[in-house]
């Protein structure tokens, strides 16, 4: 990975982290359109600058984050037990969620079908009873939570299973968004130290290695990470106010779309050029199949 495409990849992740378009997706997209090899490194990257993202939010909402005068020790209670179910199914089934990811046809099949699912979901809700987040309820945040887990589908955006999660219990479009960017603090956070301080990547490989111990391995690989994440975190903070009024605005139609469009576009790239994780799946079902005759 070069300088240049580590910006390219940062500014995907920043423009789609907070938007209900799957930011994972997007970023194993741009790396196999420019032909990058589907390394440790690289898949360690893709989750590691979202520690920038994580930091546009806090930023935005410092006052939410850091209101010591008036101390809001249920906000920080119903995010802690939000995230315990994402944290919880995250660690099971890691091995199967790093195993699709670089699945492109497969992604591209979850982009198709989630954006089918939101040019129905304002329809769905249409009498939201919450306006503000501390309206909800315990009970309501680790619903939420539940939903998030909808995302460990790569393709599937964490941002929208929350905030349709949110819409299912009454929360309106925007705090509905709103309630999104908080759970994702943690979540993300979480998210970004187990991949680079416990997790080990390459397992299977002669060189398994932590996350950190890539990053520090030579100079260029400390560049590329804070890069990625000083790019991320720019981008995102203008993402994130623009999708809020677009989303009050014109609601989820737009983005389903979107989605749709770009994710046949793909489909049919990626199934006429299959990348090396798909040949690799296709070889062996190939094998069982001939040892199974």
């Amino acid at each position: 990975m070069n300088t240049l495409q580590a910006i390219i990849i940062a500014i995907i992740e920043g423009l789609t982290e907070y938007l209900p378009i799957s930011s994972t997706a997007h970023m194993g997209f741009t790396a196999a359109l420019m032909g990058m090899p589907e390394s440790e490194f690289l898949k360690m990257f893709q989750v590691s600058i979202q520690f920038g993202a994580i930091l546009s939010i806090v930023v935005l909402y410092w006052k939410k984050f850091f209101n010591f005068q008036n101390f809001d020790f249920k906000f920080y209670i119903k995010l802690m037990c939000a995230v315990i179910p994402a944290l919880v199914l995250g660690k099971l089934f890691d091995d199967k969620i790093e195993a699709v990811l670089g699945n492109q046809v497969a992604i591209s099949g979850m982009l198709v079908f989630g954006g089918i699912i939101l040019l129905f979901v304002d329809k769905w809700f249409k009498n939201p009873k919450i306006d503000d987040e501390k309206q909800i309820t315990l009970k309501q945040a680790i619903i939420i939570g539940f939903w998030q887990c909808l995302a460990m589908m790569p393709g599937t955006s964490r941002s929208a299973a929350s905030i349709i999660g949110g819409m299912t219990q009454g929360l309106s479009r925007k705090a509905a968004a709103e309630f999104s960017f908080f759970l994702a603090v943690p979540t993300m956070l979480a998210v970004t130290v187990y991949s680079v301080f416990v997790k080990t990547w390459g397992e299977n490989t002669s060189t398994p290695m932590k996350g950190y111990e890539m990053i520090l391995q030579d100079q260029q690989h400390i560049m590329l990470f804070v890069i990625g994440n000083v790019v991320a975190f720019i981008v995102a903070l203008i993402a994130v106010k623009t999708f809020i009024s677009v989303l009050t605005k014109y609601g989820f139609k737009f983005w389903g779309w979107y989605r749709i469009i770009i994710g046949i576009i793909l489909l049919f790239y990626f199934w006429n050029n299959p990348t090396q994780v798909e040949k690799d799946n296709a070889a062996s079902i190939e094998t069982t199949m001939i040892q199974h005759k």
